[in-house]
């Protein structure tokens, strides 16, 4: 890597970091604990997480994660915590000696000057669209993901049509699915999802901010997996992305099999993401 190549990367990370102080506070109140921010949800939805303060000085300590953890516990929210290896390389000692488990995730960029992968009308006997606030089939697309993770990794898994259906009748009256459709009106999030018979079989987002947005949440019913769905989606969510004027599109990928997933619609690697937690 060329030391103009270095330029690039760290302009690209501080423009990340900027992205990650800034997403969460739409929906979120934001606790100061000196090096590290608890990001804490407002209402339903996917749970937060702690972060390094943007602009902070100084190394993050393990007592630093364990006021976090405690303030954590006190609220009945996961011990969670969310990081670039690249730029703040000292939490992952701390975190480690505060005795949490660290995960490392590819964090993959679509750059400006990739072109936008075409996007399929049709993958694996679904039809692929971006969801509308009022689309019926909005409360499977919230819903799959959840299944989804519960079954990690890319092979074909138990949990089908009959459970998603379960699923989403369990999360009906949650306020969850109002919650979005209140940020897809405000712009805040956009979905898309790979539809068979009014059912979402894979879904996900983006949350634009600016010129930059994330793809988040992009996840198969484990059933219906190894049909190209979730690259489907994933190119759906660029094109839309790039459609409102995004130029920076980027995600975390679960492990190395779903970042060559990624990086077949031109997704590059630039550093690694970590997720902290307490083992188990």
């Amino acid at each position: 890597m060329t030391p103009v190549d270095l330029d690039d990367r760290r302009e690209l990370l501080d423009r990340l970091e900027r992205y990650y102080d800034t997403v969460p506070r739409s929906g979120a109140r934001a606790e100061d604990f000196g090096p590290l921010t608890l990001f804490v949800r407002e209402g339903e939805g996917w749970p937060l997480y702690a972060r390094p303060t943007p602009g902070r000085s100084g190394a993050v300590r393990a007592d630093d994660v364990d006021r976090v953890r405690s303030r954590q516990r006190e609220l009945g929210v996961p011990e969670s915590f969310e990081w670039v290896a690249e730029t703040a390389p000292a939490l992952r000692a701390a975190a480690e000696q505060a005795g949490l488990t660290v995960h490392e995730h590819p964090l993959m960029v679509l750059g400006p000057d990739t072109p936008t992968p075409a996007v399929p009308e049709a993958a694996g006997g679904a039809v692929v669209r971006i969801v509308a606030p009022d689309d019926p089939v909005l409360p499977s697309a919230l819903t799959v993901p959840h299944l989804a993770f519960a079954e990690p990794g890319t092979g074909i898994g138990a949990a089908g049509p009959a459970e998603l259906d379960q699923a989403v009748r369990d999360r009906a009256g949650d306020g969850s699915v109002e919650q979005v459709t209140a940020r897809m009106a405000a712009g805040l999030t956009r979905v898309a999802a790979a539809v068979a018979d009014g059912t979402a079989l894979c879904a996900g987002q983006h949350q634009p901010v600016g010129a930059v947005s994330e793809i988040v949440g992009v996840g198969t019913l484990p059933a219906a997996r190894r049909r190209g769905l979730a690259r489907a989606v994933t190119a759906a969510l660029v094109a839309d992305a790039r459609s409102r004027g995004v130029e920076t599109v980027f995600l975390s990928a679960g492990d190395d099999d779903v970042a060559r997933v990624y990086a077949r619609l031109g997704f590059r690697s630039v550093a690694t993401a970590l997720i902290a937690e307490p083992s188990g």
